[in-house]
């Protein structure tokens, strides 16, 4: 089973949510998420905060 989290700044019904080494998806449709590497996660990441 996957686990999937969220932000806690995230609305109940309206969020993105992350999977560790799956990718991200939108809460309202779970079924279906974009596969994202670790490294290309780890980009984004480095991008945003800069």
């Amino acid at each position: 089973m996957s686990v999937w989290r969220k932000s806690s700044r995230s609305p109940v019904n309206d969020c993105v949510e992350v999977g560790r080494g799956i990718g991200i998806r939108d809460s309202k449709a779970p079924a279906a998420h974009l596969p994202v590497s670790a490294d290309a996660w780890s980009a984004f990441l480095r991008r945003v905060k800069s």
